[in-house]
């Protein structure tokens, strides 16, 4: 069993994050989670299965995802390069790397093939280092992307050389476990939620394995730290919990909640409960393996 984590670029239109994911359901692939975001307007799903059953649940994903997203018109807080924007591929237990960097190179050919979509392999399975981080992958966003996209540094791995016309691009690729983790502050001021994630990201000697960025969500009026937690074992959503409280705490913002995108799985959390990590969904909702034990 496989599990894949697409981010979609649609997240307030909630009808249409249900079609595409009842697309993946009637391809016989299982959606263990649908998370939707209005201010970054992007939505996540979980899906599981064995190999083939999560290609071709994604290949069908794709095709309804195109078929109601246009990034023409898309406007959000979160960086993003195409309608089906990030489709990484992730081992569970009794699967293997090489099986999904395997079927990554499989759909990402497919994609490209089948709806005439550049699609740049990312992470495990990217073809050059300089594509293995995905934020060098979508440097600029969609427009610098179709600039470059006719050059040897830009071309894509898969499908044509120009972007879709309201599809755009897409990175697909083959990673362990990561984890999408935001921390409200009960401030507006985005600075200060910049300035939090400047400190504790870890190329700039923060906390190891983490990324982040600053990030307003207009439509409550708030501040946010959104991070991806890329490494685990180095930093679980309890210490980057408590790292983000006390640099707010040090600026004199206090933290109103906390939210974790999709699923987790348990080795991710630590000793934290729903209610140290101020979570608005109870984390036995959340973890990864109770909802696949739950089928």
């Amino acid at each position: 069993m496989i599990e894949c984590v697409p981010n979609l670029s649609e997240g307030r239109d909630e009808n249409t994050v249900g079609q595409i994911a009842d697309a993946v359901r009637g391809a016989g692939c299982r959606v263990l989670d649908t998370h939707t975001d209005p201010d970054h307007h992007r939505s996540v799903l979980t899906i599981v299965g064995e190999p083939p059953d999560v290609v071709r649940g994604v290949l069908a994903m794709v095709e309804a995802a195109i078929q109601r997203i246009d990034v023409r018109t898309h406007r959000g807080a979160h960086p993003r390069m195409g309608a089906v924007d990030v489709v990484p591929f992730v081992p569970l237990e009794g699967s293997s790397m090489a099986e999904c960097i395997a079927v990554a190179e499989e759909v990402g050919r497919k994609i490209g093939d089948q709806f005439e979509i550049p699609v740049y392999m990312y992470e495990e399975a990217a073809s050059r280092e300089d594509r293995r981080n995905l934020a060098s992958v979508r440097r600029g966003g969609l427009s610098a992307i179709a600039e470059r996209i006719d050059t040897d540094e830009g071309r894509p791995d898969f499908g044509p050389a120009r972007v879709h016309p309201s599809a755009g691009a897409a990175a697909v690729g083959a990673r362990g476990f990561l984890v999408a983790y935001n921390v409200n502050l009960a401030t507006a001021d985005v600075e200060v939620a910049g300035a939090i994630a400047s400190a504790i990201r870890a190329s700039n000697g923060g906390l190891p394995g983490v990324k982040a960025l600053g990030i307003l969500l207009r439509s409550r009026g708030i501040a946010q730290v959104s991070m991806n937690l890329t490494d685990i074992e180095a930093t679980t959503v309890a210490e980057a919990f408590e790292c983000v409280a006390n640099e707010a705490e040090r600026r004199g913002v206090s933290v109103l909640e906390s939210e974790i995108v999709g699923l987790v799985p348990r080795a991710a959390l630590g000793e934290a409960t729903t209610e140290d990590l101020l979570l608005a969904r109870t984390l036995a909702d959340l973890i990864l393996e109770r909802r696949i034990e739950a089928g």
